[in-house]
């Protein structure tokens, strides 16, 4: 057979075919459509019926446009090929609607669509039955009205179908080997699978109206929809439910049902599991399957493994077509062995039986029957949790809102959760406008964290340590209102213990508090650098004994009273011997045996050391170390590069990277470069660790915590971050090398951790800190630095030439050749000219925050005295102490440093302690000297001025 015998074979079937499509539509289905019943059952039929025209019409339309497009290239054409054969190149169309075709009949059969058609009382209906019976003969020999419309809607169909078979076999037995031959090929192969499909479909069709017909109403009605299809039937294949708890198990193509009694229980497929291995068995000697669903697990048994196997087999596929949303083409083909479903699945369910999650939908990612993955819970009470789940609970990242109860507000809970509890770090947007961020642990507040209230009623923030959802530990809470700010102990939400005071005005004092409020005796530093020491009142009235130390060195020693309208009193003695204050007294450090260093903000170390006890696993590195994020947006950017896509910073900080690459740092060199790009990035732990700590630090230290009775404390602070930020990058370097089997290699050089903790970290570390501890240092010299700035004003009057005379620098010493003359000027009288290269340099001292660098500027300016004076010399001069310090008094006094005596100090408490005794050392000292030399020039000054006065 060739193509033009294939396409005139084909236009005979075509045509013989719409010729009997015409007829059956002619006689049955306007006949039908006509025939509209007035019953509920009747009337959901007819509907289906509908559709099932439509689909015919369909079919009809597509056969009849074959038939015309074969007929005008038959008549036109003498050649033919395989792209004219329609059912060939257009058969995904021709496939496509027979399937819908017989899938709606069908659906027709199942709800027995024409017993209820052919028992119409119409009419029209009546009348033509007759007429009707006579055409059914022609395609059947049932008597039966309702088979025989049966029969005559799929039978010459399906007989048009082998027809499609047929006809292209022949046409392919005759074509060579080639593409053509493959087309052909290819579309008999998907006609026997549409032969074989509508074979399956009309037996599952027979198979579920048998089922309907046997179970009584109850069920029938509740069950029976014209899409479900039974695929088994316990009766059938036996197969028992554990417990007893069935009479009867069946198997839909969507549901599974289990019958007992007067009862029935459902469940979904795309949320059913089929375990085959469980070891748990009903009975002994029956073979198990456990079936899993959200909320309950059972088993089924068989009494041989056949049997078993026959039913995980259907079941699975059952299961695997369900999660596709279509079924299997054919039913049960190829396609469909072998292939188990997905243990992952995406669904939404409620939840019916007690539990946490009792009556809340959950929309999401399973796994066995259990939430498992990303996923939204939905209470009937309003609440709401969207994040990641595990095993049925939440555990990852994830946002609760809670409603307030009698408020049209929401507590939103960003947090990291473990096995349904909050746990680690999470930012709480509480609906009375407070907002918590911080750790939790077990639902509550627990470890290290911050509240604060942005209302305007009473605006407050609290930075430390929570226990049990309470306040307890060190922590600093700060009264917006009250313009002051507390820093001590805390008791179950109260102020206790230990406490420092420091207010707005400058105010200063530390007491012992007991449930919020003040007992015993205490130190009050007042703003005119007078000290009390004794009992006061919460506001500043001195009461009973004390002693107050006024700033020009009296003391009144005594009881102290205040009565209403008399104002203080009191009966005592006064010493006036002292005529200079005591700097002890005036200079007062706070804090420093009431709260220990180790133990301020343990909270923030120990969630970093759990995260390096627990091995670094990177799907809990936010949990501990979150504390760098602090607003919603950066949390939402935190996660986003944690599960979604990386940021764009030039370095992975990814856990195993980090652990590979500490275990190359050799060099000094190479570390330092390291923990410097570490800390600055708010991606590595050490960065992050680092934020916490500036959090923590400016919440003690800015602002109103800026008071010079707090230096010390905040020194302290600074280099104990440093000694912790070493030791965790030991520890990161100890879990890397255990990893790779590695022992930590010893220290050779002879440092401590201490020193290696300053000399390495505490330089990287201190540009976050010094805004804070640069004013504290400030405020701690400002006098000597009020002294010295009057000196340098004086000083600044002199001209070069006068000022090298006035300082004692040996004339052989002076850079005359500098003072470049013009026009009427003199030389006694320019200023600003010697040792202008060595004053630039020292000016550079406030440019940097490091102490090594403030250390190297101040080598580079005694190297450029030096130069200019072995210019002025002629010769290499290295200068002795006697001429340094005249010369270095002049620089510094040309260079008009501000803060001098802080920067001084700042450099002596926080630089290197392997540079004590050495080049930089001795320079620091001379630089000291200067500036303490200076003041003494001013304070003489003074007093001579008073002298004079007096006399």
């Amino acid at each position: 057979m060739c193509a033009a015998e294939a396409t005139a074979s084909l236009l005979h079937v075509e045509e013989n075919f719409s010729a009997c499509l015409a007829r059956i539509d002619a006689l049955i289905f306007k006949p039908l459509l006509q025939a509209e019943p007035s019953d509920q059952k009747g009337k959901e039929n007819f509907k289906l019926f509908l559709l099932l025209n439509d689909r015919f019409q369909a079919l009809w339309n597509l056969t009849e446009e074959n038939y015309r497009i074969v007929k005008q290239k038959y008549s036109t054409s003498e050649s033919f090929c395989i792209q004219d054969i329609y059912i060939v190149w257009k058969g995904d169309l021709f496939l496509s609607l027979y399937i819908q075709y017989f899938v709606t009949f069908a659906n027709y059969v199942v709800v027995h669509g024409f017993e209820h058609a052919t028992k119409s009382k119409s009419e029209a209906w009546k009348h033509h039955k007759t007429v009707l019976k006579q055409f059914l003969t022609d395609f059947t020999s049932e008597t039966s009205m309702s088979l025989a419309l049966h029969t005559v809607l799929h039978k010459p169909i399906r007989d048009h179908i082998e027809q499609y078979i047929l006809l292209l076999t022949k046409l392919n037995e005759v074509l060579k080997e080639g593409s053509e031959k493959d087309v052909v090929t290819s579309a008999v192969k998907e006609y026997v699978k549409l032969e074989s499909f509508i074979s399956q479909v009309l037996d599952e069709a027979c198979f579920t109206k048998t089922l309907w017909k046997s179970l009584g109403y109850k069920f029938t009605d509740m069950l029976c929809v014209p899409e479900r299809r039974l695929l088994e039937d316990s009766r059938n294949l036996p197969i028992s439910a554990s417990t007893n708890r069935s009479d009867r198990i069946l198997l839909f193509d969507d549901v599974l049902v289990l019958i007992q009694g007067n009862s029935f229980q459902s469940f979904d497929l795309k949320l059913v599991w089929v375990d085959e291995n469980c070891r748990e068995k009903s009975t002994p000697g029956l073979y198990g399957l456990r079936i899993i669903t959200p909320e309950e697990t059972f088993f089924l048994s068989a009494k041989d493994p056949q049997m078993k196997a026959v039913w995980q087999w259907k079941l699975n596929q059952a299961i695997r077509q369900a999660l596709n949303g279509k079924r299997d083409f054919p039913l049960w083909g190829k396609t469909g062995e072998g292939t188990e479903p997905p243990s992952c699945r995406f669904f939404t369910y409620v939840f019916r039986l007690e539990s946490k999650f009792k009556s809340a939908s959950y929309e999401g990612e399973w796994h066995w029957g259990k939430p498992h993955g990303k996923g939204t819970v939905k209470w009937r009470d309003g609440r709401n949790h969207v994040g990641d789940f595990k095993e049925g609970l939440e555990h990852g990242f994830g946002i609760c809102l809670v409603p307030r109860r009698s408020e049209d507000r929401y507590d939103c809970y960003k947090c990291h959760w473990y096995e349904g509890k909050m746990r680690g770090y999470g930012i709480c947007e509480y609906g009375n406008d407070m907002v918590y961020k911080g750790y939790f642990k077990d639902n509550v507040r627990q470890g290290f964290g911050i509240l604060e209230n942005h209302s305007a009623e009473h605006p407050f923030k609290y930075t430390g340590q929570w226990e049990n959802d309470k306040k307890n530990g060190y922590g600093v809470w700060e009264d917006k209102d009250r313009g002051e700010r507390y820093i001590g102990t805390w008791l179950d939400d109260h102020k206790h213990g230990q406490g420092i005071v420091v207010t707005q005005s400058g105010v200063c004092y530390q007491r012992t508090f007991h449930a919020d409020k003040m007992v015993g005796s205490g130190i009050l530093l007042l703003e005119d650098d007078s000290v009390y020491e004794g009992n006061f009142t919460e506001d500043l009235t001195f009461v009973g004994k004390g002693k107050l130390s006024f700033a020009n060195g009296f003391i009144l020693e005594g009881t102290f009273t205040n009565k209403s309208g008399q104002g203080l009193q009191t009966q005592g003695i006064l010493n006036t011997s002292n005529e200079q204050p005591d700097e002890r007294i005036t200079k007062t450090q706070l804090g420093l045996k009431e709260f220990p260093v180790e133990k301020r903000w343990k909270g923030i170390y120990d969630q970093f050391l759990e995260f390096i006890h627990s091995g670094c696993k990177e799907e809990t590195e936010e949990s501990f170390t979150g504390f760098h994020i602090q607003t919603s947006k950066e949390l939402r950017k935190s996660q986003e590069y944690l599960f979604c896509h990386r940021g764009t910073e030039d370095v992975s900080w990814k856990i195993e990277d980090i652990l590979e690459e500490l275990v190359h740092l050799k060099e000094l060199e190479s570390l330092q470069r390291y923990l410097e790009k570490a800390l600055k990035s708010s991606l590595h732990p050490l960065g992050k660790l680092l934020k916490a700590l500036t959090i923590a630090f400016q919440a003690t230290y800015s602002g109103i915590g800026a008071n010079r009775h707090l230096l010390t404390m905040a020194q302290e602070e600074v280099k104990y971050y440093a000694k912790k930020i070493w030791e965790f990058y030991q520890g990161l370097l100890h879990l890397a090398l255990e990893q790779k089997g590695q022992m930590p290699a010893k220290c050779v050089d002879g440092e401590t951790s201490d020193q290696k903790a300053c000399s390495v970290v505490l330089p990287l570390i201190l540009p976050c800190f010094y805004p804070e501890l640069f004013m504290l240092y400030m405020l701690y010299h400002e006098r000597e630095d009020d002294l010295y700035c009057q000196g340098i004003v004086d000083l600044s009057l002199f001209p070069d030439i006068k000022l090298l005379e006035f300082l004692d620098v040996q004339k052989h010493l002076w850079p005359l050749k500098d003072l470049t003359l013009t026009t009427n000027q003199r030389r006694s009288l320019i200023k600003d000219k010697c040792f202008l290269s060595a004053t630039e340099c020292l000016q550079k001292l406030i440019t940097t925050v490091d102490p090594r660098e403030k250390l190297l500027i101040l080598q580079k300016t005694y190297e450029e005295i030096e130069s200019t004076v072995s210019r002025v010399v002629e010769t290499d001069y290295k200068l002795p102490m006697d001429d340094l310090l005249p010369l270095l008094m002049y620089v510094v006094s040309r260079a008009k440093i501000q803060h001098l005596g802080a920067e001084i100090h700042l450099i002596r408490d926080l630089m290197d302690p392997t540079n004590q005794g050495g080049l930089y050392d001795f320079l620091l000292t001379a630089l000291e000297s200067c500036y303490e030399h200076i003041q003494r020039m001013r304070l003489h000054q003074r007093e001579n001025c008073h002298l004079s006065h007096s006399s």
